[in-house]
């Protein structure tokens, strides 16, 4: 049967405009109620412009476009960062038409605060009701994959796991075959077809997206397979090979036109990295606030039970590899800080018996909170190491200085999964790095939130930890 055109589900995103605006005009309708504030004048125009802005530039970040493939963290980072962008250029206008005494700031700021969490719920919610929708076979895309090796089998298993996305795999075609008609993939088994099977498929309308999964080196086929798709109306998409793919935060970019992969970069750029600083400074701020009588306790402990300095200081690489200081408890009786650092070992004689409980319930590193004040750490993030054993490490365990991407933490991904404490083997630090890359990867402040959370349960004794 002929390729019929398949329109973008317009109807869709134009329910999600109506909600938004409804949702950024009645949050403030009911605040105004709560506090008692009538609904007239300067409130009445500063309602309907903030939802008139809104919607502007939710347009002007494309916050309507399909998040099928997307994450919901990432789409609600998109909208935080609309709703900033409508705040700030609303104090602009407040300030410049000089009316800030026309309004309750009791009222504004509590608008300011609940919209976006309103906003994010709702997109729970749409999420929560197409998941159902799709798990009921509506709503769903039908997706074909060119390539038969690791880098497609990757793929599949990486749109099973994803199944809220609707996204159904349809088979796997390729020109090498070798007389084979299925391949089984995970616990699965999919059909694998010739190229020209797809090209008829695609053009019969049984494929609505085609992912081309081929090496590099057969960059001429799938110049030649993209021209002949062009024939047709599926999205089609070109995943980078297992080289580029498995690369650290790799994107692309335009360079004044010219597009690059950008590999090795850190997630904390542009705003992100505003948010990531944000929530340490109340993260860190607030803890200190609660633990500072505990710190000036074992702070007179540590002075009373052994001589030497409270705060032991020991350099430690920082962001890209930079040198920083990190401070601790003393828990040793001595401060070792050269070319060679021995790590604490069981029944180790240099650690004091006051050193030894701080260290096994990490409470000599609450000073730590301190230093992400500074700016030299972060609340989590990869747990920093000597710089001697940094030198040593990073010969010998492949990704070992990507760690250093971002800031050091004082818990971490690692930590909560066991991989603290002394590192006798080269297999626990190896582990250890494999989840810092994994927690870089994958990023977002509700994976920080959850790190966080788990810390109070996990994270602060360990089998490994002298």
């Amino acid at each position: 049967m002929p390729n019929s055109i398949k329109l973008p589900n317009l109807r869709a995103s134009f329910v999600q405009r109506v909600l938004d605006g409804a949702l950024v005009f009645l949050t403030f309708r009911c605040i105004q109620g709560y506090f008692g504030v009538p609904w007239e004048g300067h409130y009445v125009m500063a309602t309907v412009t903030v939802t008139a802005l809104f919607l502007v530039f939710a347009e002007l970040n494309s916050l309507y476009r399909s998040w099928r493939t997307s994450s919901l963290s990432a789409e609600v980072r998109e909208m935080f960062s609309t709703w900033l962008s409508v705040v700030f250029t609303l104090l602009v206008l407040i300030f410049a038409s000089r009316t800030s005494d026309f309004f309750s700031r009791t009222v504004v700021i509590s608008w300011w605060l609940t919209v976006p969490m309103v906003l994010a719920l709702s997109r729970v919610a749409v999420r929560s009701a197409l998941r159902g929708i799709r798990d009921g076979g509506a709503n769903i895309r039908t997706v074909a994959i060119v390539g038969n090796n690791e880098a497609a089998h990757r793929l599949v298993l990486h749109l099973e796991r994803k199944s809220w996305a609707g996204l159904v795999v349809k088979g796997l075609f390729s020109d090498y075959r070798k007389g084979q008609t299925k391949v089984t993939i995970g616990t699965s088994t999919y059909n694998l077809g010739s190229i020209d099977e797809l090209l008829d498929k695609v053009r019969g309308g049984e494929i609505d997206s085609v992912y081309i999964a081929l090496h590099l080196k057969y960059e001429s086929r799938i110049a030649e397979l993209v021209n002949e798709l062009s024939d047709t109306t599926a999205s089609v998409f070109i995943m980078p090979d297992i080289f580029v793919s498995e690369l650290m935060h790799a994107r692309l970019i335009d360079f004044s036109g010219l597009p690059l992969v950008s590999i090795y970069e850190t997630p904390f750029d542009g705003l992100d990295g505003w948010i990531k600083r944000l929530e340490d400074v109340v993260l860190a701020g607030a803890i200190l606030a609660l633990i500072s009588p505990a710190m000036m306790l074992i702070a007179a402990a540590v002075k009373a039970t052994s001589p030497g300095p409270i705060i032991f200081k020991q350099r430690r690489y920082g962001l890209n590899g930079s040198v920083v200081e990190v401070w601790k408890f003393r828990s040793m009786t001595v401060c070792d800080d050269g070319d060679v650092v021995l790590q604490a070992t069981k029944n180790d004689s240099r650690v004091t018996p006051l050193g030894g409980f701080l260290r096994r319930t990490s409470l000599d590193e609450l000073p730590q909170f301190i230093n992400v004040l500074q700016g030299r750490m972060s609340v989590v993030g990869p747990r920093p190491h000597a710089v001697s054993h940094n030198e040593e490490y990073r010969k010998i365990i492949k990704g070992y200085m990507l760690r250093h991407k971002v800031k050091p933490g004082i818990t971490g991904w690692a930590q909560i999964n066991g991989w603290r404490g002394e590192t006798d083997t080269l297999e626990k630090m190896q582990k250890r790095v494999e989840f810092d890359l994994a927690y870089i990867q994958n990023w977002s402040v509700w994976f920080d939130l959850k790190i966080v959370f788990l810390t109070v349960f996990r994270g602060f004794i360990g089998k490994n930890v002298y």
